[in-house]
């Protein structure tokens, strides 16, 4: 199958330079470094210079100014940002986030995303991660590095890294000098309520900042009560320009009910009911995690020098199909070296860094009894090691254009011991994947406010312990490979910034859930061909002083390649083509308002086969916020005001055979929430 694109690449650059014809002016900041109070966290301006010299997709999510919302998960806080598929997952926390059809398969919890914050890994060392480990709210930005444009955090899978930055003390000072106290209340549809409180404050050589949030919700659906307090700070310790250290501790305690799937009938008759088994076995997801993180860095003449590690435990109460008990621990630390010299005359900029990382958890399970524990099932304990090792070189050939370099070399461990040996079977295992991925990219500068950047490279991704052992039995799978090839561009000025990408990735070994040409059952296994394309374009654009439009479009192409079951079928699970946007209007007194808008405007399948489809969709809202004297602001915002009833996520199945199945998770109904914050 010759898969193609309906817009080529070439028409992606035409489509930007459309974009960028208005007459944008140069903002472009030619120093490679931008000074910061805090060397460990740089500001949000030092991370937007860096980004522009990545040779591909990357942005710069400005936390801060998006709340004047409600802000309260990763759709609210990425759901703008370009080459970003989030969807909450029963309205809550969980959510369904994919880069560039990374883990495709996984529709609950994460993979294929190295998630991370203030550049400490989030992810346990077999590539799982928990949504529930970050709070937006408490960060001031957020960094997406789409696939191998991610190496500069060691990562190597299709997704790439999501890193988000905690505020400083530097961030959260009164303008006087004296400790700044931050505070919010919102309150909302389903129940929903939220305290936050933030301080921070700066003195001698030292700063800190801390943050504590609690919230409820009820829940649009029956059983998906949430709640979840969230504690987090981090202290810094500066006795030179050039040398800092820095301490980050977060503890997070969150209680989810899961409603579950409903039939596309189901979902059209009662959106807010629960899937009976769900609530027969009481599903929920209870969690509690406790960091401790330290980020240190030195500089000298043109070098930086960043080292620090990590201690992270984790308990994880999860009746579903079986009662999961898990605990467990992870740990790690990292090195990077940064440096500003020349080759043969050129200017050239080095990357190197060094990353290993270790978890080790029990895995307990017993039958599930309406959510309590009945007779054990299996016993375990599961240890996974990660070995990262990455350079990088930028070389200036001239003012305009700039060679990039790198590899990553990687080698993982998952070692798997059998406690319980059921049935007199031990299913014990201990396997290792290794690969070197590497990366060639350019950077093009035609003009001051544009660059023109592409790239080809590797992706590498070994199974976590979801797909190896997550399942009712034991699932012998290799590593998830690809190669890859963007080509884009990016640019800013007087009327706003805009991006544009396309890319093709062909992988082999993908891991996904499959049927034999019998209609038997595989489980997941390593799917021999399939690709995945598409074009990811942003814009934050503002035509005139009164109206600001941001949107982010996808269009995802994802297929099997010749497939000897399902031949060149669509893969299932995610969007054609998708759309967020928002357009604002401000008034005088600082007020702003205006209209949201989220568009499938095509059905996409749920199965392999290609037999059932989830519909297309377009719900629409409407917000307005404005000050409250010198100190304070407040927001109110409705969505979903259509009342539409739709499917915001699904999940993914081998073979629905045409009939209609439990996989559609319905998007909340018509909500209306509202918010106050206080600065002083």
């Amino acid at each position: 199958m010759n898969h193609r694109f309906r817009m080529t690449a070439a028409g992606a650059l035409v489509a930007a330079g459309t974009v960028g014809a208005q007459t944008l002016t140069d903002v472009r900041v030619e120093e490679r470094r931008i000074p910061s109070p805090a060397l460990t966290a740089p500001s949000i301006e030092a991370a937007a210079t860096a980004v522009e010299q990545i040779p591909g997709g990357a942005s710069v999510v400005d936390l801060r100014a998006r709340q004047d919302r409600k802000l309260t998960n990763l759709t609210d806080a990425l759901g703008e940002t370009a080459g970003v598929f989030v969807q909450p997952r029963f309205g809550q926390d969980e959510s369904r986030l994919s880069i560039r059809g990374s883990g495709l398969q996984r529709t609950f919890h994460l993979r294929g995303i190295k998630l991370l914050q203030d550049g400490v890994p989030l992810n346990q060392a077999d590539g799982g991660a928990d949504f529930q480990a970050t709070d937006p709210l408490m960060s001031r930005y957020a960094i997406v590095e789409r696939g191998a444009n991610a190496l500069r955090y060691g990562a190597t899978t299709l997704g790439g890294a999501i890193d988000f930055v905690s505020p400083t003390g530097y961030d959260l000072v009164h303008a006087s000098g004296r400790p700044g106290v931050h505070g919010r209340v919102e309150v909302g549809s389903f129940g929903f309520r939220r305290l936050q409180a933030m301080s921070g404050g700066v003195g001698g050589h030292s700063d800190y900042a801390l943050g504590i949030t609690h919230y409820r919700e009820d829940g649009f659906r029956e059983h998906s009560e949430t709640a979840a307090t969230r504690l987090s700070g981090n202290f810094g310790w500066r006795p030179s320009e050039r040398f800092e250290s820095r301490w980050y501790f977060a503890v997070s305690d969150s209680d989810s009910q899961l409603p579950g799937n409903l039939g596309k009938a189901e979902l059209r008759e009662d959106p807010r009911e629960a899937n009976r088994n769900n609530l027969t076995l009481d599903q929920r997801r209870d969690l509690r995690l406790y960091r401790l993180a330290n980020k240190t860095a030195w500089q000298w003449d043109d070098s930086q020098l960043e080292l620090g590690g990590f201690v992270m435990h984790r308990d994880l109460l999860h009746p579903i199909f079986q009662l999961l008990d898990v605990s467990g621990n992870d740990a790690g630390f990292f090195v990077r070296y940064r440096r500003d010299g020349s080759l043969f005359g050129l200017p050239q900029r080095w990357t190197l860094g060094f990353e290993p990382q270790a978890s080790r958890q029990t895995d307990r399970r017993y039958v599930n009894l309406g959510g309590t524990r009945g007779q054990p099932t299996a016993h375990s304990r599961q240890t996974a090691t990660n070995l990262d090792l990455y350079a990088e070189s930028q070389t200036d050939l001239n003012d305009r254009l700039t060679l990039v370099a790198g590899a990553q070399a990687t080698r993982a461990e998952r070692r798997y011991e059998d406690r319980m040996r059921a049935g007199g079977v031990d299913r014990s295992f201990d396997t290792s994947y290794s690969r070197v991925s590497p990366k060639l990219g350019f950077l093009y500068r035609p003009w001051e406010s544009t660059t023109i950047f592409g790239n080809v490279s590797g992706a590498f991704e070994p199974p976590s312990f979801g797909e190896l052992a997550g399942g009712p039995g034991i699932t012998q799978v290799d590593a998830q490979r690809a190669r890859s090839v963007e080509l884009g561009a990016r640019g800013r000025g007087a009327y706003g910034s805009w991006e544009a990408v396309a890319y093709r990735a062909e992988l082999r070994g993908e891991l996904l859930g499959l049927n034999d040409a019998l209609g038997q059952p595989l489980g997941t296994v390593n799917a021999d061909r399939t690709v995945h394309q598409g074009l990811e374009v942003a814009a934050r654009l503002r035509p005139a002083r009164w109206a600001e439009l941001s949107a982010a479009w996808l269009l995802q192409d994802f297929a099997f390649d010749g497939d000897p079951v399902y031949g060149d079928n669509r893969l299932p699970g995610l969007p054609r083509q998708f759309l967020r946007a928002t357009l604002d209007f401000h008034g005088g007194g600082g007020l702003t308002f205006g209209p949201s808008v989220e568009w499938s405007p095509q059905r996409y399948p749920v199965d392999m086969a290609n037999t059932l489809f989830a519909d297309s969709y377009a719900i629409w809202g409407f917000r307005i916020s404005g000050p409250l004297g010198a100190s304070a602001s407040w927001w109110i915002e409705g969505r979903n005001l259509s009342d539409k009833r739709y499917a915001a996520s699904t999940g993914v199945v081998a073979d629905a055979g045409g009939r209609d199945a439990a996989q559609f998770l319905p998007g909340n109904g018509r909500s209306v929430y509202a918010g106050l914050q206080i600065q002083y």
